[in-house]
């Protein structure tokens, strides 16, 4: 019980720091997360992974989906081919899903990639995993999303086929509701022991981040504040610490909009995207813009340089460990360059 107690009292005062002389800053690494449904072509991914790279981003990131939410078709290139010319075409971004719904994605399957990804980039693969949710895609392609104790009760029981599956070097065997295993073993194995790095993706508290505290070697949430996430990253401490772990072996993550400009026409630029979905923008001042970006997403981090630094450093004193930036302009380059030389240096 002592190291319980010492594990969870070094949980709790994650991010918190003394305001000494000479106190630096918790440091935050800063990846890259689009939209797979966004309109990705195979131009626009290949132009992302070289100046994600170029750039020094620490990682590019993708959600996994068929459609758009809503309604309307777009471009959707297949993730795990995104992510086999990642790992042929660069040697040092790492890459993974943000998430990958197991209610289209076979546990197995996305195993096996997973081990096959990891092996191919030399350790560079998370596999993000989540429920599902868009009901419109499963509806589309003839997929059953379920109701939510399904949903949940499927994501549980996919959590430990890939956890057998990429963490035992032996044969496993598994028997459960929605999926059965007899002597199972994957190859080419992941040059990591324990296999390729497992996320889990949301924040509830009944379900997931139980999971999460099982199962997880990263965690991620969005759109949350500094003091929302680490509330949220203690409840998460407190059910690590329950279940034999420690705290610090789950990364903590945090997918949030970066918008930086050093002048109006940076700004106007960067949030020409936000016109495409209220017309009555169009033709209106910056301003107008940054004001509906905050309205639509309140924790967004939108800023100077100095304010955007200021509030990146204030999720690290809150527990944060790195941040995906969500990048819903797929064209915007000059906005991830901007927060690459005025930012990354100082996070």
């Amino acid at each position: 019980m002592d190291g319980a107690r010492e594990r969870l009292a070094f949980a709790i005062g994650r991010g918190r720091h003394e305001q000494g002389k000479g106190e630096s800053h918790r440091m935050v690494a800063l990846s890259v997360q689009v939209e797979m449904a966004g309109g990705l072509s195979w131009a626009r991914w290949k132009r992302l992974v070289q100046e994600v790279d170029r750039l020094g981003y620490v990682g590019l990131y993708c959600c996994d989906h068929f459609l758009p939410p809503g309604q309307g078709y777009s471009d959707s290139v297949d993730i795990f081919l995104a992510f086999t010319y990642l790992a042929d075409h660069g040697q040092r971004l790492e890459f993974g899903s943000l998430v990958c719904p197991v209610s289209f994605r076979d546990p197995v399957m996305l195993a096996r990639k997973a081990l096959a990804l990891d092996n191919l980039s030399g350790g560079r693969m998370t596999l993000g995993v989540g429920a599902g949710w868009m009901e419109r895609e499963h509806v589309t392609f003839g997929y059953e999303l379920g109701d939510k104790p399904t949903r949940m009760a499927r994501f549980a029981e996919a959590l430990q086929v890939i956890t057998l599956l990429t963490r035992h070097e032996d044969p496993v065997s598994f028997d459960g509701r929605f999926y059965h295993l007899r002597d199972a073993k994957l190859l080419p194995r992941s040059p990591r022991p324990g296999g390729p790095r497992l996320l889990v993706g949301g924040s509830g508290p009944k379900v997931t981040l139980p999971l999460a505290a099982r199962y997880a070697d990263a965690w991620n949430t969005g759109g949350a504040s500094p003091a929302t996430f680490r509330e949220i990253s203690r409840r998460l401490d407190e059910l690590i610490v329950k279940v034999g772990r420690d705290p610090r072996a789950v990364r903590r993550t945090l997918m949030q909009q970066i918008v930086c400009y050093r002048s109006e026409a940076e700004l106007g630029r960067q949030l020409q995207w936000l016109a495409s979905g209220a017309p009555e923008l169009r033709g209106q001042p910056p301003a107008a813009f940054r004001e509906l970006l905050r309205r639509r997403s309140p924790n967004a981090i939108v800023g100077s340089p100095a304010e955007v630094i200021e509030q990146i450093h204030a999720f690290g004193e809150a527990g944060v460990e790195e941040i995906m930036i969500q990048r819903l302009d797929l064209d915007d380059i000059e906005g991830l360059q901007i927060i690459a030389e005025e930012v990354l240096p100082h996070v």
